[in-house]
């Protein structure tokens, strides 16, 4: 069964959504066979379907080589307005089949892993009180795959932290989290009080890897630049990055609803505030703008609302 009906404009033959999910499958796998098996059509099938969008376009959209297979010009523009076009009708599908029952049926839905542990179990149980019908899917990520993940409509929103610019996205909030400094007991910084300004050095931190946006955050907060060179800790985890305090390699930064949760609840931790202002990230739902789910993340933002 198709998912279009190809049809004319000012006598001109537009793609079906069956043509341009073929070529995102193609685009995806760089394989004519393993796209028609993501499909469920034979490979003879989708590559006419293939053939037919690129009459429709007037030039080729693959490359097509010895066991390989490359977008052209043409075709990578044309998978970047196919996943929009695609997205836009799945919402329509669902929006469709959840009419006047908001926040029922599937909604796919990303956090980012300095949020995820610490915001969703204190939540999710009064949300699926309020929603029985919600069917959450849930996908841990870091912010820039999650927000590539919205605008391609493999998501429906996503808990994000702010500031973070992302073109094409909307944002309802849901609270701010303020970034608190994690100190071995005995070091210099462990001591009562806030940390005065300019107390904290690059070479005296211990962070988690690139593409955490908490790291990225703290750091901008007090204009330091991150520590380089090979002998760098980088953690891949905030549960990682306690334990490490813990064992006396450095001073680190923690999101304020982690060590609510109780993360650096462990001997030798010692948890202080960061100066007077301190430094806050503003949690978030984000959507694709223009998403027909706008509303329902606008609800779920109102359900994780920190207090």
């Amino acid at each position: 069964m198709a998912f279009g009906i190809e049809t004319t404009y000012v006598g001109r033959m537009l793609p079906t959504l069956r043509q341009l999910q073929y070529l995102k499958l193609l685009a995806e796998h760089a394989s004519f066979s393993r796209a028609a098996e993501a499909a469920h059509v034979s490979q003879p099938a989708l590559s006419a379907g293939v053939q037919e969008l690129e009459k429709i376009l007037g030039a080729p959209v693959v490359e097509r080589t010895r066991g390989n297979v490359q977008l052209t010009a043409v075709g990578a523009e044309a998978v970047k307005r196919a996943e929009d076009v695609l997205a836009r009708t799945e919402d329509l599908v669902e929006a469709a089949k959840n009419a006047g029952k908001p926040l029922s049926g599937r909604f796919r839905l990303g956090v980012i892993p300095t949020v995820a542990p610490f915001l969703l179990p204190a939540k999710l149980p009064s949300l699926k009180t309020a929603y029985p019908a919600l069917r959450l899917f849930i996908r841990e990520d870091l912010t820039p795959r999650l927000v590539a993940a919205l605008k391609a409509g493999q998501l429906d929103a996503a808990v994000i932290a702010l500031p973070y610019s992302a073109q094409g996205i909307d944002h309802a909030r849901i609270g701010d989290d303020e970034i608190l400094a994690a100190a071995p007991v005995g070091h210099v910084l462990a001591g009562a009080g806030p940390i005065p300004p300019g107390s904290l050095k690059a070479e005296d931190l211990i962070l988690l890897e690139d593409g955490h946006c908490l790291r990225d955050q703290a750091l901008a907060a007090f204009d330091i630049d991150p520590p380089k060179g090979e002998d760098v800790f980088a953690a891949t985890s905030l549960h990682t990055l306690v334990q490490m305090v813990s064992s006396g390699l450095g001073v680190s930064f923690l999101p304020e609803m982690a060590v609510r949760a109780g993360l650096a609840d462990m001997p030798g931790v010692v948890v202080r505030h960061i100066s007077a202002r301190a430094p806050r990230r503003e949690i978030v739902v984000a959507w694709r703008t223009g998403s027909s789910r706008a509303a329902e993340a606008k609800l779920l933002a109102e359900a994780l609302r920190i207090d």
